[in-house]
């Protein structure tokens, strides 16, 4: 398999005094683990780099370099280029979400889980809003991300199996997988 740019999300690091990781640090381990073109974004665990090996193998081998070599246990989920593309084009909330930081994207680990969210579809969250695409689940967090209702029930379903990122995050990231 040739060298494709991914993604990858790591799920509560630097979130407080918790799970600190230097980006500095995250690039370096990266780099020692093969992947090259290694890109970090903001101090919140969003990499940007190539590999040859699938999604799956990456994130399971991250996970084990991160506790290994930095002490830091933290789920990791990885996307291809094509998979952040996916996720850009069926986001059908931007059109109403005016403030890019209370839009969030949860980026989903298993096909499975969107079937698990399918019925919070069917909710009326006004003056918020929830939407499925491919990859990812959608949330206008109107009245910001710590009262959303919808975030709420999203991770009572899915609890740690899921990243969220806001949609101003998600657009610098697939602006920077992009530029190689």
């Amino acid at each position: 398999m040739s060298e494709r740019r991914q993604i990858a999300l790591l799920r509560g690091i630097n979130v407080g005094r918790a799970k600190r990781v230097a980006m500095a640090d995250l690039r370096k381990l990266l780099g020692e683990l093969g992947f090259s073109d290694v890109r970090t974004l903001l101090n919140s665990g969003n990499v940007v780099f190539s590999a040859s090996q699938a999604p799956r193998d990456v994130a399971t081998r991250m996970e084990e370099a991160l506790v290994l070599k930095l002490g830091v246990g933290a789920r990791v989920t990885v996307l291809d280029a094509e998979q952040l593309d996916a996720i850009v084009e069926d986001n059908s909330l931007q059109a109403q979400a005016d403030d890019p930081a209370r839009l969030l994207v949860a980026v989903l680990n298993q096909p499975a889980d969107r079937a698990r969210l399918e019925p919070l579809l069917h909710q009326d969250w006004q003056p918020e809003a929830f939407a499925l695409g491919r990859w990812a689940a959608y949330i206008w967090c109107a009245d910001g991300v710590l009262a959303s209702r919808a975030a709420a029930a999203m991770g009572k379903i899915l609890g740690d199996a899921v990243t969220t990122r806001n949609w101003g995050t998600i657009s610098k990231l697939h602006a920077l997988a992009r530029e190689a």
